[in-house]
Formats: C-alpha cells, structure tokens, sequence
C-alpha cells in the first residue's frame, strides 16, 4: 500500500511539473517594453506584441474599450495586434490570453518619449550623479502619473528583438524610484506634466560615453562612407569567431600594456615609493581633464604623484583617501602599499588605509590612471579631493601633482572589443533602440556628443542621419525630436581660438534645417571643471519649454536668439537675429560678451558688441575691413547674449572657413 501510494505521488508530481512546464510554454511571452504601470502613446494604433505556440490565436481585451482584438500567431509564433488608444487617461488594464491570461495593470495612456544619448542624458538624480538639490529633489519627486523604464546597458552586433530593462519593468514616479533615473528625462517630464495634466511614460536608454553612430543603424551607416566598411564588419562578425574568447584577449592585452608601460619593471610598480625620486617629473593641477590641460589627445596610462603629511595627531588612526572620479580606470599606492582600484569613470575612489598602517611623516600617494579613449585623469569636485582622519582632520589633495606617462596607447596594438563594448558602430542602435520600434512613441529627447567633439565636421551628416534613421523604423512620421546643444566646459581661452566643441555646437545648431526638430542651449549652464555639469534641473526645463511649444501647443517663449544673417556696415557688422522676442540684451545687464570678429585673413580678435534695436553692431579696432562674426566660439566661452525670456543665443558664426575637425574620421 505504501509503495502504491509513492507511485501515485510520483505520477502526480510529474503530470504537475509536465503542466507547469507546458502552461508556460503556451502562455504568451511579452517584450520587456509591456509590463504593469506602462503607458501607451494616447490617440494613436499602438502595436501590442509578443510570443507563442505557432497557429495559436492571442486575444486581447481592454478596460478602456468593451472591444476586443484577436490575431493568429505565426509559424515562428509571433504575433501582433493594433489597438487604438483614446485620449490619455487610466488607470486601466489589459488582458492577453492565447488560452493563459497575462494581466498588465495601472496601465495609463498618455505621452510616451524616447530618451537617449551619452552620460549628460545616462547622469542620475543621486548615484554617480548627485545634481543639485538632489536629495529635497527626489523627496519632491512624487509624481505617480510619470512612468518610468530603464533600459541596461547591452551592446548587439545585430538588431535585437528584445531588450533588457532594469527594476522590473515600467515604475510610477516615486521618490523611491526616481534616485537612479535620467534627471534629465525627469525634470523634462515633470514640466511638461505640470503644465498638461498628462501622465508620461518615460523610455530611458542611454549610455555614457558613447559616440553618435553606435546610436544609428547599419542601413543608414553603409550609406555612409566614414562608417560603411566598420558597419558592413561588425554586422558579418557573427560569422567568424576568434580562438580565444573575450577574456583572455583582454588578459593578453593588458600584460602586453604592463610590459610597455615604464612605471613597472618586472611586472612590479617602481614609481610608487616615498623614497622614489620624481623631481624631473612635470606638474598637472588635479583634478582635471589631462587631455583639456597637460596631455592633449593623449591615450593610456599615466602616473600621479603627490606628497602628504601625516601629522603627529593622526598616527594610529585610521585614513581615508578620497579620489572623487577618476577616467576611466585608476590603482592608488599609499606608501608604496597598494591601496585599492577602481575600473569606470562614473564611480567615486574611496581607499581606506587601516589605523596600524598610518604613520606620522611625509609619505607618497602614488595613482596609475588608465584612459581609453577622451578625457582622461581625475575630475570632478575639487572640494571632493582630500585625505580625512579618523580624528576630524583633513586634507586637501587638490592642486599640483606630479605626473608621468606610462605608456601611450599609439605604442601598442589595439585593444581588443568585447561583444558589449558600446564604442562601435550601429551596436547600441541594434541593441537599445531597435527592440522600440514597434512601440509608439510620441518623440525624443536626446543629450550626446562629447564623444564627438573631435570629429564635429563629420557630426553634421552623422547627427542628422540618426534622425532620420530612428524616424525610418519607427515610420510615424517626423516624430518630434528635441536635443541638447554641449554645454560649456573646460577652462576659458584669453583669445579667440579654434575650438573642436565649439565646431560640435554649430553641428548641433545647422541640425535645427531637420523638420520638427528643437534644440536646447546649456551654454550658460555648463562647469569649467565637470563635463556632467549638476544644473540637470534648467536643462530638463529648457527641454520642455521646446515640447510644450512645438508639440503640445503652448504660446510661449522656447528658444534663445538663433543667428539669421549679416551685413557688412563699413567697419562693423550687423547680425540679425530670429527669437529676439522681448528684445536683445546681456544677460546680466552690462555690456555684451563673447562676440569675436575678424577680416579676410581669418584671424579673430575680441569685439564690441552693441544692441541696436533688433540688430547687434559688431566692431572692433584691430578689424577695419571685416568678414564674419563668431559668438560663444570657444570649450567654456564668456558669453552672455539672451532674450526677454531669459534664454540664451546658441553659439554660431556667420563663415564658413575650414573647421579644424575637418576630415578628422
């Protein structure tokens, strides 16, 4: 009886998991994009699609409609259905069934945008992040109608059916939700929620770092001399697979990068001593930028060292070492002893040196910063930059260093690239763009093109053939598509020179000849020293101000004065300007800023600028015959031109003389 018994459980047990493991093959599988609290794009067909047995027919019914939708599932078992949404509204909710049903709930319809680009669209409102006022700005952020999904950063060499997102799905608006999300994509969405009322369905798919023609698909990029022959590659690179797997490529690289690198001599560090002598070593004031300061287009690995004082007081205490951000990847020695290392630009360094290691004396803190590729160095906070005891005291490390090359990338073969790695043409498009393009969208957002900067010439096809690209797949006409102009940074030039931002912006600016598209100016919002300048909160807003306008409808002021044209007036020259609305005038009330001029030799000089009704009279004494006129032309420009709202004039200049990015590929 016992034994008959057991062979009845045992049956049971099997037909159970037999039924479970069919009723989850049957039931419909759902892209990542449909899960509960989403939003649906209001007044449109938005396309509901997914997964099941093949032949199956998938039946839909919704709490906005008494109708319901059907459709077959294919041989491969893919279906979809069109469903018309209504004005926005909800909550609602949404029953798929192929014989299982799947519930999504607190669904809303509403306003759906796609936002995208590289760290200044990636930058959180805490985290990495910390913009200003975060922590009262997350405790604010209470807004449950604005959803949120946040998409993982994963790179494709081919178009993606699916992408992964992060926190489970769509979340409501909470100061619970809203700490790790795009804080410009927030402020944005905020905006415009409190001027319309309507809930707003945020799709964040962004990745620091990263350059425009990852963003863009291979179609569009073979269409492209500068790009075809690296999108044709990674697109038949599934056919060809190396001996040796990611890893050990690496790990063969990065003995290769330690053999050439001049700071170690038998796989040991040699720089890191107290009792190491650099005297002949330069001096870099830390932290910034050491491609915007002492190394310029400089690639690899450099050595910082710098001396600190333990004072009597502090000895048998433990110590903290605060780096702040370092690009990209760094190992600090204290003393000699290593005492840690960090891998990623957006993470802060923070080493602790335990209390029977800590000494009074004059020691050495030693950091071998790797870079791969822009920036380079610390940066960030200068404040940040310090050594604190457990005792209260601190020190500041910030100012000079001493510094010196390790080795140069130039000198060595090239590093190899992950399947994941984000800096190569059309994989970010395949992977994070292209799993959306079935989803209705209303528009997009998008902040990116420091990593551009020096290939701006070639950004003025490559931008507005990304545009156009997204708007081909997505094929719901010229969707509106708003962007942010590069803000200032770096340090200020005492003269006018040529500038590779600079020549970025005016890419940026010409863009605006793309049909519905719209362009906010960061020009006055931007740091010298952080290239993820903290006033996320105006960008969001200057954003909004576009949509609210263009897409939604607002009289209101949106942009900045734009340049239109010149005329030569014997020694001056007079610019005329569109959205002077409220009239021309500096910023802070004094006199104009930012204006240079020049004549046939191309050679700019400072200039007075003067408001003359809705024109600007531009002269200057070193010019008497003069040709072109350039404003804001410079990385971290004193400029200072607005409107009566307040918005400041983009960047331009009224030539059309050789950029010095040109031909830079």
């Amino acid at each position: 009886m016992k034994h008959y018994c057991m062979g009845l459980l045992q049956k049971s047990l099997i037909l159970a998991v037999l039924s479970i493991g069919f009723s989850a093959q049957a039931k419909v599988v759902l892209p990542a994009v449909f899960s509960d609290n989403m939003v649906l794009q209001q007044k449109t067909n938005a396309a509901i699609w997914g997964k099941t047995d093949a032949g199956k027919t998938v039946r839909i019914s919704i709490t906005w409609s008494k109708k319901s939708y059907s459709a077959k599932a294919d041989q491969t078992g893919n279906w979809k259905i069109m469903i018309p949404t209504p004005s926005y509204g909800g909550p609602y909710e949404m029953t798929i069934s192929d014989g299982d049903k799947t519930i999504l709930k607190n669904m809303l319809i509403g306003e759906v945008w796609l936002c995208s680009g590289q760290s200044n669209m990636q930058l959180p409102l805490a985290g990495w992040g910390k913009i200003n006022n975060y922590q009262q700005e997350i405790a604010d952020a209470n807004y449950p109608n604005i959803r949120l999904l946040q998409a993982e950063h994963i790179a494709s060499n081919t178009p993606l059916e699916d992408v992964k997102v992060q926190y489970g799905g769509w979340n409501p608006c909470t100061p619970q939700n809203i700490a790790e999300f795009s804080a410009v994509a927030y402020f944005f969405a905020r905006e415009i929620y409190k001027k319309k009322g309507v809930p707003i369905g945020l799709i964040h798919t962004s990745w620091g770092g990263t350059i425009a023609e990852a963003w863009t698909s291979g179609e569009t990029l073979k269409n492209m001399p500068d790009f075809a022959m690296a999108a044709d590659k990674i697109a038949q690179s599934g056919q060809v697979k190396s001996t040796l797997s990611y890893a050990q490529q690496l790990e063969a690289w990065n003995r290769a990068l330690m053999q050439k690198d001049a700071g170690y001599a038998q796989q040991k560090p040699i720089w890191v001593a107290s009792s190491f002598d650099a005297t002949a070593w330069k001096t870099m004031v830390v932290p910034a930028f050491w491609e915007q300061s002492a190394l310029p287009d400089f690639n690899g690995v450099v050595w910082f060292r710098k001396k600190v004082i333990i004072p009597a007081s502090w000895a048998g205490k433990e110590l903290k070492i605060y780096l702040g951000t370092i690009d990209d990847d760094d190992i600090a020695y204290f003393d000699g002893e290593k005492v840690g290392e960090t891998q990623g630009f957006t993470k802060n360094r923070v080493y602790t040196i335990p209390a029977d290691k800590v000494k009074a004396g004059e020691f050495a803190l030693a950091v071998r910063v790797f870079d791969g590729a822009g920036g380079g160095g610390f940066y960030g906070d200068k404040n940040v930059v310090s050594v604190a005891s457990a005792n209260g005291g601190r020190v500041s490390l910030d100012g000079d260093w001493q510094y010196k090359e390790g080795v140069n990338l130039k000198d060595i073969d090239a590093m190899p690239a992950s399947d994941n790695e984000p800096n190569r043409p059309t994989v970010l498009y395949n992977a994070m763009v292209h799993p959306f393009i079935q989803f209705a969208i209303k528009g997009a957002i998008w902040y990116q093109g420091e990593s551009n900067a020096d290939r701006a010439s070639q950004y003025r096809t490559l931008f507005p053939a990304m545009i156009t690209d997204w708007r081909k797949y997505w094929n719901i006409g010229d969707f509106p598509f708003y962007y942010v102009q590069l803000a200032n940074f770096m340090k200020v030039n005492e003269q006018p020179v040529a500038s590779a931002w600079a020549e970025l912006r005016d890419a940026q600016l010409q863009t605006l000849s793309v049909p519905n598209t719209g362009m906010a100016v960061a020009i006055d919002i931007g740091d010298a020293v952080d290239i993820h300048p903290k006033n996320k909160q105006e960008v969001g807003r200057r954003l909004a101000l576009i949509a609210l306008a263009n897409t939604y409808g607002e009289k209101i002021a949106y942009s900045g004065p734009l340049f239109q044209s010149q005329k030569i007036s014997g020694s001056a020259i007079k610019l005329n300007f569109k959205f002077n609305e409220g009239g021309l005038k500096a910023k802070d009330g004094g006199v104009l800023t930012g204006f240079s001029i020049a004549g046939a030799d191309q050679k700019f000089h400072w200039a007075k600028a003067v408001v003359q009704g809705n024109e600007i009279s531009v002269s200057s004494d070193e010019v008497q015959h003069p040709v072109a006129v350039r404003y804001a032309w410079a990385d971290n420009p004193v400029c200072n031109l607005v409107n009566g709202a307040g918005l400041p004039a983009s960047p331009f200049r009224t030539d059309k003389w050789t950029e010095s990015t040109y031909g830079k590929k």
